[in-house]
């Protein structure tokens, strides 16, 4: 799967998948069933990179000394909405309001759909940002800030 950035608007983006082959319904519940989980994670705060204690402890956590006043005085960075994937022929997308949660994020879901890859279905390419010549897109109604060109 090769990955892909184009311009990126956090608070409106488009993020395209190219499969090998027309996906199935049953790799279609892979990929709806990732975005969504991811969503869910993002919408509550999870990807939050100011709190990252467990990650930077590194190897040994045991007895890992968590500070819970660090973890209660860093900014909220929250996801703030998901549109629902689309399929069309081999491609599928989705629009996202990233909101305020940090590139973490998206590295979460990069590292999720290369598991998929590997292990469900084939995925050519994963583009985040932009939008494809042959599929438009139109302003998603959720978004805040939508596209002023």
């Amino acid at each position: 799967m090769h990955v892909r950035f184009r311009e990126v608007d956090p608070f409106n983006c488009w993020v395209w998948l190219r499969f090998s082959e027309i996906p199935g319904q049953g790799e279609r519940n892979y990929v709806d069933g990732i975005f969504d989980s991811w969503y869910v994670i993002g919408r509550l705060g999870g990807f939050n990179a100011e709190n990252l204690q467990v990650h930077e402890e590194a190897e040994d956590l045991s007895f890992m000394s968590y500070d819970n006043d660090d973890a209660s005085s860093a900014m909220p960075a929250l996801m703030h909405n998901m549109g629902q994937l689309e399929y069309h022929e081999e491609w599928a997308r989705c629009w996202l309001d990233l909101g305020t949660s940090d590139g973490i994020a998206l590295d979460v879901l990069i590292n999720a759909l290369k598991q998929l890859n590997s292990d469900v279905v084939k995925l050519d390419q994963l583009l985040i940002g932009g939008v494809n010549e042959d599929w438009p897109v139109e302003d998603h109604p959720d978004s805040v800030f939508p596209n002023m060109n």
